[in-house]
């Protein structure tokens, strides 16, 4: 005769309870180490006068802006290596956008440039729907930083005088550029 017999098996509360506690121990544990080494995102305050250059510019903008900036740098050069700040046709026959005229130019506003004797270029847009009109004040120094403004309404003038104020009181906005570890990618711990 045979006998068969019968193994119950062990509970499975037990094993299900240690399951779930690992778990809840591992999830408060990485939410624990989220926020101690977690950045913060801390907002930089732009003036009442300024565009932000990543949030409050369009495509199209955007695009001028860069540009300007990369041209800025060729200006360096260019007036350091002729002792004068090069002209807007100058800096077209170098093909250096967006004073070059070509089909981006035409997308972005159709632009038309001149150097103002205050010491700035003017990019007056032909199409105000697409972009703004762009200033850019060209520093003395060598070392320092070209200042962009934009006005995207067509009323009133670029006044005589190049300063902050004179431009804000004629409507001018000026574009800030902030780099923080959310543009960069950069973490700095």
């Amino acid at each position: 005769m045979s006998r068969a017999q019968v193994i119950r098996p062990a509970g499975a509360g037990h094993e299900t309870l240690y399951v779930l506690l690992t778990s809840l121990l591992i999830v408060v544990l990485a939410a624990a180490v989220v926020s101690l080494r977690g950045e913060r995102v801390d907002e930089v305050a732009i003036a009442a006068h300024q565009l932000d250059a990543r949030r409050d510019l369009n495509a199209a903008e955007q695009g001028i802006y860069t540009d300007l900036r990369v041209a800025f740098d060729e200006i360096l050069l260019l007036r350091e290596e002729n002792a004068a700040t090069p002209s807007v046709q100058a800096l077209a026959d170098k093909g250096f956008p967006p004073f070059v005229v070509d089909a981006s130019s035409a997308s972005r506003g159709g632009h038309q440039w001149q150097w103002l004797e205050a010491g700035a270029y003017l990019g007056q847009s032909a199409d105000r729907q697409v972009s703004g009109s762009f200033l850019m004040i060209v520093p003395q120094a060598s070392d320092a930083q070209a200042d962009v403004w934009l006005r995207r309404d067509g009323a009133g003038s670029t006044p005589a005088v190049l300063d902050a104020d004179s431009l804000i009181a004629a409507g001018w906005q000026q574009i800030a550029t902030h780099y923080d570890a959310g543009v960069t990618r950069q973490h700095r711990h």
